[in-house]
């Protein structure tokens, strides 16, 4: 074994202290196995030094909460299933952002891998993805390549699993040149009395690898994740994995077959950090020790190192303890499905981590260092005053009217955050499975709970540029606006999960987004008891690469899951008759500050982003899941980017319907961002409560404009764009 020098301690990303630590925790010097595995595990991607201590602050449980944070997923109970079954959702975001700049379509098709094995895992049958995307501006040199890579990256594996994609969001802005950002979300059902959890149990009993054949792609991936990109981008290639969705399918398969029996008694997938955090992870839950005979691990690469099999992180691969005598059963099922299986250890008593090769040790790692005793770090977080000085976000100030509203809406339509996406869910199967019952471009995804006529609804959301201005108001508009997007549908919400992506947490002004997002979030998952589940976090988004920004919009993405009762109920955005009355529900626009109104047109980011009322954000959407229960409204939008004129110009869209309204609107009105706000449409002498009358759907205008010069415009971009 090497020596282990200053040099290759920094190599490994850890620190002089965090180094010590290790000398401490081993009572001797670590040999390069030895050394790895704490490099990976104590990565910011896999421990979360410098978040843990702020994410105990948020709430994660409620009555309807089956598994909150700690697992491969959150789990819900949404009730009753066919046969007198009881059902559970269960679901997850994490993000795959580093590999996705470096190899657009494997980074983002590893993504969703690893996504969909977390949910699997825990022995659901995932019905739904979903996804998050930020990208750099469109005309930066290597957009165009980073957008096509990643959106047939998340189609090419999602249709080939067979798991529909039914929503998310797409931004634009500059802050993302150098470090997209791509979440990736997966929504899986099972019966409650058949969940998987991952705590390794039971002296003696067998530890079983599954899968793919371990090769030596992604070695280091969750480091490379836990640092910022310099100028060596490209030689980061190597630690991008290599994803393979037709194997995905098989493995799922033979996992759900084999979960149908009692063979199982814990299992994991093999994310980030591979081998290493599977077999830590399983013997820490369980509060076990582990062996493994390195020797026994599938390789498809010759002469591969115990080092080199620890820390790989090639694809479709899982680690399960097996009862004991169940290893041929299991074993044949994998068989059958074309699948690698192999006994590479046991569960001891040890709580050590032991790994043997050629019949030597040449791994003894106490557990407890390795995971509960992860390095634990309070960073300073600059003050509320400091942060403002340090955003230099300039006060609104002063607006002058709009002189052409029509003018404007056509510009914002077109513009890259409004435009449509159906460029980008076109390329994505959305209704694979027969159970998808809204297609994308609505408030929420619909997916019928198969053999109930129920739904579950789905969204995924934040506003970065909100956060920036005001991390707390931001923190708290990404929850409510899952929340109404749900509601808008009809369903009610239950639970959120979360991909928390910041830039580097060792400056203070980072971490007092940090501080600031993760506080609104957790007020307003109080407020609206809409407990976070599950999550990731993804720290060091800035790039030192050329021609990149440094660092990212703080983007803390929320993934908002909801269920609908009735499934014949569910409410879409599109105008449906003549005649029918457009109600706002919520005040009048009066806030242009962040709004897209002053970036796309006034050309600036000024002002305080828009406070969210969270008391009137849960009256207003509980008056609208009523409505729309009832029978009431027949169209149901919620207002948010771009302000009421850009929501009434989608439903329009939508509907292939225009509107006249009875007022004309000054600029704050038409486009201003105040939230907790609906547009709802009833036929006429149905009264709305608490909603104001604003006008009337009909003719084949919007605002003055056109309808079929709104869709021109709507549909420009992506089309003109991809075709340069």
């Amino acid at each position: 074994m090497s020596e282990i020098t200053p040099q290759i301690v920094a190599d490994h990303g850890l620190n002089e202290e965090e180094y010590a630590r290790i000398l401490h925790a081993m009572g001797r010097e670590p040999n390069l196995v030895e050394l790895g595995i704490f490099s990976v595990m104590w990565s910011e991607h896999c421990s979360y030094k410098s978040s843990r201590i702020h994410l105990k602050k948020l709430p994660t449980s409620a009555p309807w909460v089956i598994c909150g944070p700690g697992e491969n997923a959150g789990v819900i109970d949404i009730g009753d299933g066919p046969n007198g079954s009881k059902l559970a959702a269960i679901f997850k975001m994490e993000s795959h952002n580093h590999p996705s700049y470096i190899e657009p379509y494997q980074g983002a098709a590893t993504g969703v891998g690893g996504i969909l094995r977390d949910v699997f895992t825990m022995g659901a049958r995932p019905v739904a993805n979903l996804n998050a995307l930020r990208f750099g501006r469109p005309d930066h040199p290597k957009m165009k390549h980073l957008v096509q890579g990643v959106v047939a990256g998340i189609g090419g594996y999602g249709n080939c699993v067979g798991v529909p994609t039914v929503g998310g969001e797409t931004n634009f802005h500059p802050a993302y040149d150098g470090n997209i950002l791509v979440n990736a979300m997966t929504v899986g059902i099972a019966d409650q009395d058949k969940i998987f959890y991952s705590a390794a149990t039971g002296v003696g009993n067998p530890i079983v690898y599954v899968g793919s054949k371990t090769g030596r792609d992604g070695i280091h991936g969750a480091t490379m994740a836990s640092a910022d990109f310099g100028e060596d981008t490209e030689e980061k290639r190597p630690t991008v994995q290599v994803g393979d969705p037709f194997t995905e399918k098989l493995l799922i398969e033979a996992c759900l077959e084999l979960m149908a029996s009692d063979a199982i008694v814990a299992i994991q997938d093999m994310g980030a950090a591979g081998l290493t955090s599977s077999s830590v992870e399983m013997a820490t839950n369980g509060k076990a020790g582990i062996i493994l005979d390195m020797d026994k691990v599938p390789c498809r690469e010759e002469g591969m190192t115990p080092y080199e099999m620890m820390l790989s992180e090639s694809q479709e691969r899982m680690l399960m303890v097996l009862k004991p005598g169940r290893e041929e059963f299991a074993k044949a099922i994998f068989d059958k499905w074309e699948l690698d299986f192999a006994v590479i250890g046991e569960v001891t008593d040890t709580g050590h981590m032991v790994l043997t090769w050629k019949g030597e040790a040449v791994c003894d790692i106490p557990l407890g260092p390795l995971a509960e005793d992860a390095p634990l770090y309070d960073r300073p977080a600059a003050s509320k005053e400091d942060y403002k000085i340090w955003a230099n976000v300039k006060p609104l100030g002063a607006l002058s009217e709009s002189t052409d509203v029509g003018a404007d809406l056509l510009k914002l339509m077109a513009c890259p955050d409004l435009a449509s996406r159906a460029w980008i869910w076109q390329q994505y199967d959305s209704q694979v499975g027969g159970d998808t019952a809204q297609l994308s471009g609505g408030d929420a995804a619909v997916v019928r709970i198969h053999g109930t006529g129920r739904a579950l609804a789905m969204s995924t959301d934040c506003t970065p540029r909100y956060c920036y201005a005001d991390p707390y108001e931001g923190g708290k508009q990404a929850v409510a606006e899952t929340y109404r997007n749900i509601s808008a549908v009809g369903a009610t919400p239950l639970a959120i999960t979360n991909c928390l992506n910041f830039a580097n947490p060792q400056r203070p002004e980072i971490m007092a987004q940090i501080v600031g997002c993760l506080e609104g979030m957790a007020d307003a998952c109080r407020a609206l008891d809409y407990p976070i589940v599950s999550g990731n976090v993804s720290l060091y988004n800035e790039s030192k690469a050329t021609g990149g920004g440094s660092a990212i919009l703080p983007t803390p993405a929320i993934g908002g899951v909801g269920v609908l009762d009735d499934v014949r109920t569910m409410a879409t955005i599109g105008f449906k008759s003549e005649e029918d009355i457009i109600w706002l529900l919520g005040q009048e626009g009066t806030h242009l500050g962040q709004s897209l109104w002053l970036r796309e047109i006034a050309g600036r980011e000024d002002g305080d982003a828009p406070v969210v009322d969270l008391e009137q954000e849960r009256l207003r959407s509980e008056q609208v899941r009523h409505l729309i229960a009832s029978g009431t409204v027949s169209a149901v939008h919620d207002i948010s980017d771009g302000g009421l004129l850009v929501a009434l110009t989608e439903m329009a869209l939508a509907g292939g319907i225009g509107c006249t309204l009875r007022n004309p609107l000054t600029t704050a009105q038409a486009f201003g961002e105040d939230q907790g706000r609906y547009i709802l449409t009833a036929p006429p002498g149905v009264d709305v409560a608490n909603a104001v009358a604003i006008g009337t759907v009909g003719g084949t205008k919007v605002a003055g404009v056109e309808l079929a010069d709104l869709r021109v415009a709507h549909e420009s971009f992506f089309q003109e764009w991809m075709e340069q």
